[in-house]
Protein backbone atom coordinates (compact mmCIF):
# COMPACT_ATOMS: atom_id res chain seq x y z
CA UNK A 1 0.00 0.00 0.00
CA UNK A 2 1.05 3.05 -1.13
CA UNK A 3 1.90 6.26 1.88
CA UNK A 4 -0.94 8.20 0.09
CA UNK A 5 -3.31 4.64 0.82
CA UNK A 6 -2.37 4.50 4.18
CA UNK A 7 -2.26 8.13 5.24
CA UNK A 8 -5.67 7.97 3.78
CA UNK A 9 -6.95 4.96 5.22
CA UNK A 10 -6.19 6.18 8.63
CA UNK A 11 -7.38 9.47 8.30
CA UNK A 12 -11.00 7.92 7.03
CA UNK A 13 -10.52 5.03 9.81
CA UNK A 14 -9.91 8.16 12.76
CA UNK A 15 -12.77 9.89 11.52
CA UNK A 16 -15.31 6.44 11.69
CA UNK A 17 -14.04 6.15 15.34
CA UNK A 18 -14.81 9.74 16.42
CA UNK A 19 -18.49 9.73 14.37
CA UNK A 20 -18.44 6.37 16.87
CA UNK A 21 -17.39 8.08 19.54
CA UNK A 22 -19.17 11.26 19.52
CA UNK A 23 -20.85 12.22 16.26
CA UNK A 24 -20.12 14.12 13.30
CA UNK A 25 -21.26 17.60 14.84
CA UNK A 26 -19.15 16.97 17.86
CA UNK A 27 -15.85 16.44 16.02
CA UNK A 28 -13.39 19.01 14.20
CA UNK A 29 -10.78 18.51 11.18
CA UNK A 30 -8.21 19.30 14.32
CA UNK A 31 -9.55 15.73 15.88
CA UNK A 32 -9.51 14.03 12.92
CA UNK A 33 -5.45 14.97 12.09
CA UNK A 34 -4.82 14.15 15.80
CA UNK A 35 -6.52 10.75 16.15
CA UNK A 36 -4.95 9.38 12.42
CA UNK A 37 -1.53 11.47 13.96
CA UNK A 38 -1.39 12.75 10.77
CA UNK A 39 -0.24 16.81 10.49
CA UNK A 40 -3.13 19.27 9.63
CA UNK A 41 -1.79 20.05 6.61
CA UNK A 42 -1.41 16.30 5.22
CA UNK A 43 -5.12 16.06 6.32
CA UNK A 44 -6.04 19.16 4.34
CA UNK A 45 -4.04 17.73 1.52
CA UNK A 46 -6.20 15.01 1.45
CA UNK A 47 -9.49 16.67 1.91
CA UNK A 48 -10.48 20.49 2.43
CA UNK A 49 -13.44 20.05 4.72
CA UNK A 50 -15.46 17.78 6.66
CA UNK A 51 -17.73 17.06 4.45
CA UNK A 52 -15.22 15.94 1.61
CA UNK A 53 -13.89 13.54 4.59
CA UNK A 54 -17.53 12.27 5.03
CA UNK A 55 -18.22 11.85 1.50
CA UNK A 56 -15.00 9.78 1.41
CA UNK A 57 -15.68 8.19 4.05
CA UNK A 58 -19.40 6.96 2.69
CA UNK A 59 -17.69 5.98 -0.39
CA UNK A 60 -15.38 4.02 1.66
CA UNK A 61 -17.92 2.17 3.75
CA UNK A 62 -19.88 1.29 1.01
CA UNK A 63 -17.32 -0.40 -1.50
CA UNK A 64 -15.53 -2.44 1.81
CA UNK A 65 -19.44 -3.31 2.56
CA UNK A 66 -19.84 -4.92 -0.72
CA UNK A 67 -16.27 -6.21 -1.36
CA UNK A 68 -16.55 -8.19 2.18
CA UNK A 69 -19.99 -8.99 2.18
CA UNK A 70 -21.32 -11.88 0.38
CA UNK A 71 -24.43 -12.23 1.21
CA UNK A 72 -27.85 -9.74 1.55
CA UNK A 73 -28.18 -10.87 5.27
CA UNK A 74 -23.88 -10.18 5.94
CA UNK A 75 -24.68 -6.68 4.30
CA UNK A 76 -28.03 -6.48 6.56
CA UNK A 77 -25.51 -7.40 9.70
CA UNK A 78 -22.99 -5.26 8.62
CA UNK A 79 -25.23 -1.76 8.82
CA UNK A 80 -27.36 -2.90 11.75
CA UNK A 81 -23.95 -3.11 13.68
CA UNK A 82 -22.26 -0.28 12.72
CA UNK A 83 -21.32 2.14 15.59
CA UNK A 84 -21.13 4.90 13.43
CA UNK A 85 -24.54 4.73 12.00
CA UNK A 86 -25.69 4.11 16.36
CA UNK A 87 -24.01 7.08 17.03
CA UNK A 88 -25.01 9.48 14.06
CA UNK A 89 -28.71 8.04 14.63
CA UNK A 90 -28.83 9.64 18.28
CA UNK A 91 -26.60 13.17 17.64
CA UNK A 92 -26.78 13.57 14.18
CA UNK A 93 -30.09 11.88 12.50
CA UNK A 94 -30.80 15.15 10.39
CA UNK A 95 -27.64 14.72 8.92
CA UNK A 96 -28.19 10.65 8.34
CA UNK A 97 -31.50 11.40 6.81
CA UNK A 98 -29.72 14.09 4.49
CA UNK A 99 -27.44 11.86 3.43
CA UNK A 100 -29.56 8.88 2.74
CA UNK A 101 -32.64 11.16 1.04
CA UNK A 102 -29.80 12.07 -1.40
CA UNK A 103 -29.68 8.21 -3.26
CA UNK A 104 -28.28 9.99 -6.82
CA UNK A 105 -24.81 9.83 -8.19
CA UNK A 106 -22.42 7.38 -8.92
CA UNK A 107 -21.73 6.02 -5.35
CA UNK A 108 -25.49 4.99 -5.24
CA UNK A 109 -25.58 3.64 -8.85
CA UNK A 110 -22.27 1.42 -7.59
CA UNK A 111 -24.16 0.36 -5.02
CA UNK A 112 -27.35 -0.99 -6.80
CA UNK A 113 -24.97 -2.42 -9.66
CA UNK A 114 -23.15 -4.58 -6.41
CA UNK A 115 -27.01 -5.56 -5.36
CA UNK A 116 -28.30 -6.29 -8.28
CA UNK A 117 -25.22 -8.64 -9.26
CA UNK A 118 -25.27 -10.39 -5.67
CA UNK A 119 -28.86 -10.90 -6.10
CA UNK A 120 -29.22 -11.78 -9.94
CA UNK A 121 -32.19 -8.83 -10.60
CA UNK A 122 -32.17 -5.42 -10.84
CA UNK A 123 -35.79 -5.34 -9.38
CA UNK A 124 -34.54 -7.65 -6.28
CA UNK A 125 -31.80 -4.95 -5.93
CA UNK A 126 -34.26 -1.90 -5.72
CA UNK A 127 -36.24 -4.07 -3.33
CA UNK A 128 -32.96 -4.93 -1.17
CA UNK A 129 -31.48 -1.32 -1.53
CA UNK A 130 -35.13 0.31 0.45
CA UNK A 131 -34.71 -2.32 3.07
CA UNK A 132 -31.39 -1.72 3.66
CA UNK A 133 -31.68 2.13 4.17
CA UNK A 134 -34.31 1.02 6.34
CA UNK A 135 -31.85 -0.47 8.50
CA UNK A 136 -29.90 2.62 9.04
CA UNK A 137 -32.43 4.06 10.72
CA UNK A 138 -34.22 0.96 12.18
CA UNK A 139 -31.70 -1.86 12.83
CA UNK A 140 -32.03 -5.40 13.07
CA UNK A 141 -30.97 -8.23 15.26
CA UNK A 142 -28.91 -10.52 13.46
CA UNK A 143 -31.05 -13.19 13.26
CA UNK A 144 -34.21 -10.37 12.09
CA UNK A 145 -31.48 -9.87 9.10
CA UNK A 146 -31.01 -13.44 8.04
CA UNK A 147 -34.91 -14.12 7.88
CA UNK A 148 -36.03 -11.40 6.36
CA UNK A 149 -33.00 -11.48 3.79
CA UNK A 150 -33.98 -14.91 2.60
CA UNK A 151 -37.64 -12.89 1.97
CA UNK A 152 -36.27 -10.55 -0.76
Amino acid sequence: MTSYRRTRSAILEATKALIAARGVRAMSMIEIADSAQVSRATLYNHFRDKESVLGALLAYEIDQLFQTSRSLASISIAISSDGALATMRSTDPALLTQIVSQMQGHLWEEARMALSSLLGSPTRADLAMRWLIGQVFAPLQQAQSQEQALAI
